[in-house]
């Protein structure tokens, strides 16, 4: 196996030099780097992670905490984005990832346990019930955290600009003429809370009320549920022109439902969507959202993670806002024409 010392004597540099280079250090030349980086991959040099983490002190290892209600792991249309996000950037900073459950070879273990047993450096928390008494003692202990669109005092939490977001959205749909807009949100979350602020905020600036049989509340991703709501809608005496619904996977229940109906989307009833997946540009007609930036947000999270694992004294405690785009798309009618 090549060493740090091979490396050292085949570019004429010191042991240390070398360990600098290979461990991304600012006090060398650039040169130098480049010199020592090209050697180590010709001579095939891999790094000993045991005698790094016996070192370092660290596993170079962060988990993963990622459990939604639907059970859909990694088929989640998106937070697999996002954690794809997260995995590039850990890797390019030399860490690996490790999904932490709970369950280990049929025993269970608390989200804690799990950590610990894996040795794990630090831990990411997305899509999960943040309230239950096993994530907060999570949270509350030593291991460095960082949650997704959820905030804890005292954490460093990575959030979408869902209140940027919806009144972008919404405030798309009212230029367009709409006045009758309902909207099947998800259950309660920090994340539907400010949704729905944003939702009855942006419509008050237009003094606009919305009746309450037009706010039905339905399971995220779940498009069966999702189809009901948009029948019942639909079955009102006076029924929306438009329906938004808490994510695009959701929408495709709403769109079976209409279509089943025999009505057009947009000629007789327009929806919109909330997530930006991939299928919804290449539905017809496309389907208007708001696209959430899950690369940047997987990105910031792994940065985030590292820099309080790496530089714990130094790293800002805060939450940092990552805002989406509209995606005008063609599924809401102009009415105002």
């Amino acid at each position: 196996m090549v060493s740090m010392k091979d490396i050292a004597k085949q570019c004429n540099v010191s042991v240390a030099s070398v360990s600098k280079a290979l461990n991304g250090y600012s006090d060398i030349s650039e040169e130098t780097r480049q010199l020592i980086l090209k050697a180590a991959s010709e001579m095939g040099y891999l790094p000993n992670s045991s005698a790094r983490a016996l070192k370092t002190r660290r596993s170079y290892n962060l988990g993963v905490l990622f459990v939604d209600e639907a059970m859909s792991g990694l088929t989640h249309d998106y937070f697999n984005h996002v954690l794809e996000s997260f995995k590039r950037t850990a890797e390019s900073r030399g860490y690996d990832i490790t999904f932490t459950s709970g369950n280990l070879s049929g025993q269970h273990l608390s989200y804690y346990e799990h950590c610990r047993y894996r040795g794990v450096d630090g831990v990411v928390i997305a899509c999960i019930n943040f309230f239950t008494e096993e994530v907060q003692r999570l949270v509350q202990s030593e291991i460095p955290v960082v949650t997704i669109d959820h905030v804890f005092d005292g954490r460093i939490a990575v959030v979408s600009n869902n209140i940027q977001g919806m009144e972008e959205l919404v405030s798309y749909i009212l230029e367009r003429g709409h006045r009758k807009i309902a909207y099947i949100h998800g259950e309660d979350s920090s994340v539907t809370r400010n949704r729905l602020g944003s939702f009855y905020r942006t419509l008050q600036k237009k003094r606009i009320d919305i009746p309450d049989e037009y706010m039905p509340v339905i399971p995220y991703r779940d498009a069966e549920a999702a189809a009901i709501a948009t029948s019942e809608l639909l079955d009102l005496k006076d029924p929306p022109t438009c329906i938004l619904y808490p994510d695009d996977f959701s929408a495709l229940g709403g769109i079976n439902e209409i279509h089943e109906r025999g009505l057009r989307i947009p000629d007789d009833i327009s929806i919109a969507g909330y997530d930006g997946l991939t299928f919804a540009r290449i539905l017809e007609p496309r389907l208007t959202t708001l696209c959430q930036d899950t690369e940047t947000i997987g990105r910031l999270a792994a940065q985030k993670l590292i820099d309080l694992i790496e530089n714990p004294k130094t790293t800002i405690i805060d939450k940092f806002t990552v805002d989406g785009r509209l995606f005008p798309g063609a599924s809401v009618r102009n009415l105002a024409k």
